[in-house]
């Protein structure tokens, strides 16, 4: 490269700072705000674990990321989320349509209780679940006759990724119900149509992206789970121990290199997930 073309480059680049700080100085306060909250509290901690994993080399981080147990967590994680948010995407509907149709006793108080688990603290949940769900606990004790023991394992897992991820479903599917004219199902009643057909070909599909989204949201926030879950299971190394777990025990072996590449992994996965969604939700404005 040439003296003029090292000077050309130099003074574009210097241009286009003076632009960006320009724009930045007279953007409206609201503006400034919001990204210097977003700076903080988002960009900057996703920057320093791309910083962190930067740091090791290809080959290590493969070898971190694709070791036994790692690939053992993420077949734990990954897999039992989606088996806990499609079965909350069943009973979720169930519930919403329950909610949104019928006037019964204690209504209220029921459709309160669904954000239970946005109120209520991971470790209590686990705590609680564990106590319930164990060999001598009121749901686990109807189990443990016929050899099946729910909390300390992976089942216990799945069991909590459920209740966490439960109101994502219900409060997805619900507006959307609400908005729906029980006369759409009248009219195909009276063209002949039975209860199955009218679900499935009248009510199914403007219900089904907001179904996806709230299996969606609720996968995604399985997949993230700790506090309930590190309670609930035995965490066990190849038997029902997640990824966010696997990082706490690294940090605790101050094994940062381990806890930032397994990390990595799930933020690489997690804003994949997020794209999904957001795919999903401008899929479903057609129906709007």
């Amino acid at each position: 490269m040439t003296v003029s073309s090292q000077r050309i480059s130099r003074s574009v680049g210097d241009s286009t700072w003076k632009v960006f700080w320009h724009s930045i100085i007279h953007m409206p306060w609201t503006w400034r705000i919001m990204l210097g909250y977003l700076a903080f509290m988002l960009f900057l901690p996703t920057a320093a674990m791309l910083a962190g994993s930067a740091t090791l080399g290809p080959a290590e981080f493969w070898r971190i990321a694709t070791s036994p147990i790692a690939l053992s967590t993420y077949d734990v994680t990954f897999t039992t989320s989606l088996i806990a948010a499609l079965i909350d995407g069943v009973f979720g509907i169930l519930i919403a349509w329950v909610l949104v149709r019928y006037n019964f006793p204690l209504k209220r108080f029921i459709d309160a209780s669904i954000d239970l688990p946005f109120a209520l603290p991971t470790a209590v949940a686990g705590l609680t679940l564990a106590t319930v769900y164990s060999e001598n606990g009121w749901i686990g004790s109807l189990f443990a006759p016929f050899g099946i023991k729910i909390a300390f394992t992976r089942l216990g897992v799945g069991v909590a990724m459920m209740f966490i991820s439960l109101p994502f479903v219900v409060r997805t599917v619900q507006p959307v119900l609400m908005q729906m004219e029980k006369e759409i199902e009248e009219a195909a009643w009276s063209l002949g149509a039975s209860s199955w057909q009218t679900f499935w070909r009248v009510l199914l599909p403007p219900l089904f992206p907001a179904i996806l989204t709230g299996v969606a949201l609720g996968f995604s926030r399985a997949v993230g789970e700790y506090g309930s879950t590190v309670i609930i299971s035995s965490n066990t190394p190849f038997k029902d121990l997640i990824a966010p777990v696997l990082i706490f025990q690294r940090l605790e072996q101050y094994d940062y290199a381990g806890a930032t590449v397994i990390g990595m992994v799930l933020l690489i996965l997690s804003l994949l997930m997020l794209l999904v969604i957001n795919f999903i939700q401008a899929w479903g404005k057609q129906y709007d």
